[in-house]
């Protein structure tokens, strides 16, 4: 099989002592691709040192509502001359959350709207991160004519998900979809998920899938294997032929050639 996690930290701290086992596990685990996604200027300026320095790497460049309270317009004229580096795919990740409020309601939504109008600048694919925004998220999209997107680490309602197909986006799916509670709900909704629209990914260094999560405080893109084998055993296909389809999927949204590795 060839596999691509969709999304993932390689930049983090955490990585440093064991970096290029990682990313031998993830080859074995025939995990063949990775997206390193920025989350402010200096992860952004890790996630695209690390994809120049490797062939199976590919980075994004952001800022997460997290850290909307610090962005500046010097910020993203950094990351604009960053994403003209080939090796970076897309723009994020960016969006809204309104659970953890480590920055202000609107600082979020004004600098949303801002990467918006420099992912379509640059003719980027965008990577939304959206956690309780009561449709918010939605409202500002709508109100735009939106890139081609991915909503990261789904976790929303079926009227939600719906919403999201209906505006052509793609739908991340996480390790979530392989915890017994937590997961229930994201489980029931991932049949409904065209074969088309779908991807998988780590979040690492968080959401360690089962049954790793019982031996590993760390995820690592090797364990995005256990995602693609749940989301084919929910949707009763063949995994060789979902990896093939979301291999495909992921290649297509941030156009990088499929048949390279």
């Amino acid at each position: 099989m060839n596999i691509f996690d969709s999304h993932c930290h390689l930049d983090d701290p955490s990585f440093e002592s064991d970096f290029k086992d990682v990313l031998h596990r993830a080859a074995a685990a025939e995990v063949y691709r990775m997206l390193v996604v920025g989350t402010d200027r200096n992860t952004s300026d890790r996630a695209v040192a690390l994809a120049k320095g490797h062939s199976n790497l590919f980075a994004s460049v952001g800022v997460h509502p997290h850290d909307a309270r610090s962005c500046t317009e010097e910020t993203l004229a950094h990351l604009m001359t960053l994403a003209s580096d080939p090796k970076v795919v897309a723009w994020g990740e960016t969006g809204l959350d309104f659970n953890r409020m480590h920055s202000s309601r609107k600082d979020q939504e004004r600098w949303l709207i801002r990467q918006l109008e420099v992912a379509e600048t640059l003719d980027l694919p965008l990577i939304f991160h959206e956690r309780d925004s009561q449709g918010r998220l939605l409202e500002i999209l709508k109100a735009r004519t939106c890139r081609p997107a991915v909503i990261h680490c789904f976790s929303g309602t079926e009227a939600e998900l719906a919403r999201y197909l209906e505006m052509g986006f793609y739908i991340g799916v996480t390790g979530i979809v392989t915890v017994s509670q937590r997961g229930a709900l994201l489980r029931q909704m991932v049949p409904s998920i065209p074969a088309n629209r779908l991807l998988i990914e780590t979040d690492a260094p968080y959401l360690t899938p089962t049954p790793q999560r019982n031996q590993f405080r760390r995820n690592e893109p090797a364990f995005v294997r256990e995602v693609l084998l749940k989301v084919a055993e929910v949707r009763e296909e063949d995994p060789e032929a979902l990896a093939e389809q979301v291999w495909f999927n992921t290649c297509s949204l941030f156009r990088i050639d499929p048949s390279t590795i």
